[in-house]
């Protein structure tokens, strides 16, 4: 029925072209008769009647002569047409029935089968009588929904009978006015074989991993020497016995470092185990109660050996960025994230921030001016830091400015300050004027952020060719790269903890302003909730620094206060709070309050007994942005990641595009059970896919 449908469409229009064919060719003899009339007309005129009536009568035999040859050709015509569609439909019959490849017609919509060749009914088992059957028996379940919908090709492949096709395609009307049935042709070509052997290539490719025991010093190289040779026994079982299941080659590069060589196939595996080594290795613990960890950096889907260590060279790098004790999966498209629930401890050596003060000064030095800029809707700790490089600019002699947002930010109060300094006279600039100073030997100094899709102004920092980056937040799936310096210390308290570092290396505290001692030290109050959270000795020790420059604590404190109405918002937020899972306070706002309302909120409900986590939802425009903060072992990030956002283990955001505030809560209420039932790396796997320019980390509002 479909061949005949197709039969009759094809007689269709070469009968069309035919008869145009035909007219085409006709000779064009009515103005002719017509003149020969006219002739006859004007003889008779003339008074020769004879002659007219003679004329007339050669004009009507002409007539009769042409039309009798027109219809005989005609009929030729139409007999070679006949001939011709004749052979062409038995061709196709032909060339249908003896098609190589296995072919069935059916209905889409019903399943129910029309017709088949030969080499299909050898295909199902010799089944003679298909006009009862269906597609569903013959081929249980094959999908027809491509063919609805228009494509050519089905998607996936196709079994039958232990085989595996590609299947072809087209569907049709079978005749004219049937539209109400629709009747698809396929062919089915075998690759079973192809298949096979691209199997077989993808199971075998070699991949990459590389394991670094990220706390040796502190747990290991500081004990006796017999607690650290049982330590590294013990790790080194729980490792071995890791890796015999792929048998792959596993070997050690240094006293902290192993490279683990094994097939994809079994890759997956480890995925689906969530990286098991990572809880096996953390059980190992030496007498001061440290547990030891492992970071994995894993290279898959290189074309080479050398590309896979370099992907496992950033995996580790990526973990490591972000705290540690986690598995990171590097393809040559995206990041894949597990583990990581355990917070950073900290392990910063002041030779680092040395040699980093030493590279600072010299691209400085180097630049025609220094541009700034950090996250958007920059706080406290990114102007501060800002603040921090002005100054290393200055005692160097060299232009400097900062990026200004237009728009309001939760830091207008420390902008105003600095608006009043002279100093800061022409420092504060918007986009349009910042772009105007950049040229090719301009630094770039993005603070408080490592993503592109974050920064202030995107076509700034493509604009720049020398580009540093000075951050504390763990690294996400997306980052800058190409830095020509990178200050990325994710166990640091704020990155004006950074800057100062940095000062105290480049400059002495004297030639800091009081003002910008202040702006620095706003920036290391509000990441350390007053020094409350995420503090270390160096922490404390930038703070003495800034207030030997002249810092005072009293001023920065009013940067802190808010109205009454952001007062009386923050604690309607609190009342509204819930808890979910025993120790979780989920509060949700149903009208804006603003980011810094919101964060400080998140902050006092873990001032409430049996609270380890918070998160406040709120909505913005037409996004939902979420605040959440964290006291206990609980790790906000990996679980606002999930929610397309990002920041640290203890204070973590995200913005929402396109959803209600009842989807977003939904959401998180998922990321909440997924990271407690222990299923955290398949969140942060589909984070690293769907994390965009829209859906960016706000992790310090506030």
């Amino acid at each position: 029925m479909g061949c005949s449908a197709r039969l009759k469409r094809r007689r269709k229009e070469v009968n069309e072209v035919y008869q145009k064919m035909i007219r085409a060719l006709a000779p064009r003899m009515a103005a002719c008769f017509a003149a020969m009339l006219a002739f006859s007309g004007v003889t008779a005129l003339l008074g020769h009647v004879q002659a007219a009536v003679a004329e007339l009568i050669l004009v009507g035999v002409l007539l009769m002569v042409y039309v009798v040859s027109l219809l005989r050709r005609k009929r030729e015509a139409e007999k070679h047409l006949q001939e011709l569609l004749d052979s062409v439909d038995q061709a196709t019959r032909d060339s249908t029935r003896n098609c190589p490849l296995p072919l069935v017609m059916f209905r889409p919509d019903t399943g129910e089968v029309v017709w088949t060749n030969e080499r299909f009914l050898r295909l199902t088992g010799g089944q003679e009588r298909m006009f009862d059957t269906s597609m569903d028996d013959l081929a249980p379940g094959f999908d027809t929904r491509w063919l609805l919908e228009g494509k050519n090709e089905c998607p996936e492949e196709a079994v039958l009978g232990g085989r595996r096709y590609r299947v072809f395609g087209e569907t049709a009307q079978p005749a004219p006015g049937a539209e109400d049935i629709l009747l698809a042709t396929t062919y089915w070509l075998d690759i079973t074989d192809l298949a096979d052997t691209r199997d077989i290539y993808k199971a075998t490719r070699p991949v990459l991993a590389l394991l670094l025991l990220d706390n040796y010093e502190d747990a290991i190289k500081s004990q006796d020497e017999s607690v650290r040779s049982a330590m590294l026994s013990d790790i080194s079982q729980r490792l071995t016995a890791w890796a015999e299941r792929s048998r792959g080659v596993f070997l050690r590069l240094d006293r902290d470092r192993f490279l683990f060589l094994f097939e994809e196939q079994y890759l997956e595996g480890y995925k689906e185990e969530k990286f098991s080594l990572l809880d096996s290795v953390r059980e190992v613990v030496n007498p001061a109660g440290i547990a030891a960890t492992v970071s994995v950096g894993v290279g898959v889907d290189g074309d080479t050996f050398e590309e896979l260590y370099r992907f496992a060279n950033l995996s580790v790098e990526m973990a490591l960025s972000r705290g540690g004790d986690q598995a990171v999966v590097k393809n040559r498209f995206t990041f894949e994230f597990f583990g990581g629930r355990t917070k950073e401890t900290e392990r910063r050596t002041k030779v680092k921030s040395r040699v980093m003060a030493s590279a600072m000064g010299e691209l400085v030095s180097d630049a025609s001016c220094v541009l700034i800029m950090g996250h958007r809707s920059p706080d406290f700790d990114a102007v501060g830091a800002a603040v921090g490089v002005c100054a290393i600019a200055r005692m160097r002699g060299v232009p400097h400015y900062i990026l200004r947002d237009p728009v309001s930010t939760p830091a207008d109060d420390l902008y105003g300050r600095l608006g009043r300094m002279p100093q800061y006279g022409g420092v504060l600039l918007d986009s349009q004027e910042i772009l105007l100073r950049a040229d090719s030997r301009s630094l770039l100094v993005v603070v408080d952020t490592n993503r592109p899709e974050q920064v202030q102004n995107q076509e700034l920092l493509s604009r720049c060719n020398k580009l540093a980056v000075i951050d504390h937040h763990r690294r996400a799936a997306t980052y800058i790269e190409g830095a020509d310096l990178n200050f990325h210390e994710p166990y640091a308290s704020s990155t004006c903890e950074l800057v100062t570092e940095l000062i105290g290396y480049l400059m002495e505290p004297a030639d800091l302003f009081p003002g910008e001692a202040e702006a620095l030290m706003a920036g290391l109050m509000l990441d350390t909730k007053n020094f409350t959270m995420r503090t270390g000795g160096r922490t404390f020790e930038a703070a003495a620094m800034l207030r030997r420059a002249g810092g005072d604590t009293g001023e920065v404190r009013k940067m802190f206060q808010t109205n009454l109405a952001d007062a009386v918002a923050k604690y309607g937020i609190i009342q509204n709070a819930k808890m979910y899972r025993g120790d979780i306070a989920i509060a949700v706002s149903s009208r804006s309050v603003g980011r810094v309302t919101a964060a400080q909120a998140a902050d006092e409900l873990l001032n409430i007994a049996g609270v380890g986590a918070s998160f406040v939802l709120y909505p913005e425009g037409d996004r939902v942005v979420v605040s959440g903060r964290s006291l206990s072992a609980t790790n906000v990030q990996v679980i606002l990641e999930a929610l397309g956002g990002g920041g640290n283990a203890g204070a973590a955001g995200a913005q929402i595009p396109g959803k209600t505030l009842e989807q977003v809560l939904s959401e998180l209420h998922e990321a909440l059970d997924r990271y407690f039932d222990g299923e955290e790396g398949s969140a942060e796997k589909r984070t690293a896919r769907e994390l965009g320019p829209e859906r960016e980390q706000k992790p310090k509002e506030g």
